[in-house]
């Protein structure tokens, strides 16, 4: 299956480029597919790809030496992952597994190489990019640090179901909790409290929120 022009055309890295320019990139791309579940990288390892996600979701995730795990990041559709040791040449700092099935688009390091010294202006996407990670994990280190877990609890749902990634996968408690940097059973009770204050309603295996301004003052509450 041929790698859409299209798809290259909205991935930040290559925005603004010719049809000419994305052809001559498009032939370095290569397909990877992956069921649920499946390690995509393993930290620590050597990175040889760069990974762009054309279909379905990967966590990014540290995990401790007690196994608990801390996801970073969820990529969806048109974004990438792996993208630091790319440039850095050291090891995968996090390791990457699939929420579901997907398909990936990946460029080998030596290719991406190859494409910034062909296509020089590329060079100010890749700053947006990594510019863009690096506010992604301060977020993140704000949210860990100052806000309380119902908080941390409520901006999860405020952006993966009522905001503009609420088309991406479906979160558990236990990945809930991966993200909010706490346990399964205090998000669980976080979850309890947030429909007590009529913010979500829990139906079964799905949370529907209710009151999305609620939600949003609950979520900027700091700890």
């Amino acid at each position: 299956m041929a790698v859409e022009l299209e798809f290259l055309k909205s991935i930040l890295y290559f925005s603004e480029l010719s049809l000419a320019e994305l052809e001559s990139i498009r032939k370095l791309v290569f397909e990877k597919t992956a069921g649920r579940a499946e390690m995509v990288l393993l930290e620590g390892e050597s990175a040889e790809n760069l990974y762009f996600v054309a279909s379905g979701a990967v966590k990014v995730f540290k995990t401790s030496a007690e196994g608990k795990e801390q996801i970073l990041s969820i990529v969806r559709p048109g974004e990438s992952f792996n993208d630091v040791p790319i440039f850095d040449g050291g090891p995968s700092p996090a390791s990457a597994r699939t929420m579901g099935p997907v398909l990936l688009y990946g460029i080998k390091k030596q290719d991406m190489k190859t494409i910034l010294r062909d296509h020089p202006h590329i060079a100010l996407n890749v700053i947006k990019v990594l510019a863009r990670r690096v506010r992604q994990l301060l977020s993140l280190v704000e949210d860990l640090s100052f806000r309380r877990v119902i908080s941390r609890v409520a901006k999860i749902l405020f952006e993966h179901i009522g905001g503009e990634m609420g088309r991406g996968p479906r979160l558990t408690q236990q990945e809930m909790a991966a993200m909010a940097g706490t346990a399964r059973e205090v998000v669980g009770r976080s979850l309890k409290a947030l429909e007590e204050e009529g913010a979500i309603k829990l139906d079964r295996h799905r949370i529907v929120i209710t009151d999305k301004e609620a939600l949003q003052k609950i979520m900027e509450v700091p700890s």
